[in-house]
């Protein structure tokens, strides 16, 4: 009587996972895009700071490595943590967070308390990305790749919106124009309320009954160590090479184009926005040909255009920044949901741990790239970079999870 009561348990749990929620993937993709709107602040005001302050470039990587490293340690500490003990209500706390580092960014005039904002920023972040990551994967129905699309495609909006907005918002004016993101912050509030009080009533149906979560491979403990290990592996290529993107690729246009602030940053939109459009591609074709398809395709189709890159003029330096952003990012939910498949059973430390590892590889590459920009130039940092891709290949080596699917 207790095995059938468990199994009718199982499968009642099973039926709901098998709805996806539109409208939870659609409130956490707008939350997602105004979280990474704020902290796309940071790097979008570099040319800003660097004017203003004198900075040199190894404090602009300091400046990301201080944002980034906060985030990358306390990402899977939070997914970890939360796998075991859930929050409802975190990801609130988190954008509380992030509302005050805009405050004290707004205002700040000096290295350290430009570091301090950022950290906090990081902070709020940190307790984001994991909870989101799993919140999504609830919401899913089965439908993984497509759920995490959904999601990224609102972070990469709003990383690709912040230097857009800031070209027009804040580079006109003062610094002290940051404070208008507040409004953002408000509405990401009672964005993250609603999806808590969804993820609370989903805890609370879900109470006392064990939601089983099962590995479709046969995959041996040492291969799935393996596999992580190379996913990890391609996150070290990818995130290093988009450090050099996102934190230097402004300055890179104004000094071999001879570009204004904000036309760089109009020029920094088009490879962001390119880079959303990869996103809303790469999880529906991880759902229909496979994870590991998209992976090899992200991999080995960015590297010869990655090469390309330092040796171009500007109208083919946006032709290959869209194309790198298109290819680059189709990968991330395809790893993302591929991580997933390997450890059902750990959703938030999966997500805490992939999220974490890549703004701890963005932290170390914007700090070391930082360093060799100061001794050499930005160019020859795109020149050295552009090799970065390369590494990824190692991908060929995953192990085939094709057609695979985790039941919730």
């Amino acid at each position: 009587m207790t095995r059938n009561l468990n199994e009718t348990r199982i499968r009642a749990v099973k039926k709901h996972g098998n709805e996806t929620v539109y409208s939870i993937l659609a409130l956490i993709c707008i939350a997602h895009l105004i979280n990474d709107l704020i902290q796309g602040i940071i790097p979008s005001i570099y040319p800003l700071l660097k004017q203003n302050y004198g900075f040199s470039f190894s404090q602009i990587g300091l400046i990301t490595f201080a944002f980034q490293f906060t985030a990358s340690i306390l990402q899977p500490i939070v997914g970890y943590y939360t796998d075991k003990y859930p929050k409802p209500y975190s990801q609130v706390y988190g954008m509380l967070f992030t509302t005050l580092g805009i405050i004290i960014l707004s205002y700040a005039s000096t290295f350290n308390w430009i570091v301090i904002s950022s950290m906090i920023i990081g902070i709020g972040s940190a307790i984001f990305h994991p909870e989101s990551g799993r919140i999504s994967n609830l919401a899913s129905g089965g439908k993984l790749g497509l759920a995490q699309s959904i999601f990224q495609i609102g972070g990469n909006l709003g990383t690709a919106l912040a230097p857009l907005t800031v070209a027009l918002i804040v580079v006109p004016n003062t610094q002290k124009y940051i404070l208008l993101f507040l409004i953002a912050s408000t509405i990401g509030l009672v964005i993250l309320t609603q999806i808590a009080n969804w993820y609370k009533a989903h805890l609370v149906k879900n109470h006392g009954k064990k939601i089983i979560r099962e590995s479709k491979h046969q995959l041996s403990k040492k291969k799935i160590k393996w596999a992580i290990g190379i996913l990890l592996v391609i996150i070290f290529s990818k995130f290093i090479y988009s450090a050099s993107l996102s934190t230097f690729y402004t300055f890179y246009l104004i000094e071999k184009f001879h570009l204004t602030i904000q036309q760089a940053q109009f020029h920094m939109f088009i490879y962001l926005f390119a880079y959303m459009l990869g996103t809303i591609i790469g999880g529906p074709l991880g759902d229909k040909f496979g994870r590991i398809y998209i992976i090899w395709f992200s991999v080995f189709g960015a590297t010869p255009f990655a090469l390309l890159l330092p040796y171009s003029n500007l109208f083919y330096t946006d032709v290959l920044m869209v194309i790198i952003g298109l290819i680059m990012s189709s990968a991330f939910p395809a790893i993302i949901v591929y991580a997933q498949e390997l450890l059902p059973q750990k959703l938030g430390m999966i997500s805490g741990l992939f999220y974490g590892f890549a703004f701890g590889m963005a932290a170390i590459g914007s700090a070391l790239l930082g360093i060799l920009a100061d001794y050499t130039s930005i160019q020859y940092v795109y020149l050295v970079c552009s090799f970065l891709p390369i590494i990824g290949a190692i991908c060929y080596f995953l192990p085939n999870l094709n057609k695979q699917k985790i039941d919730i």
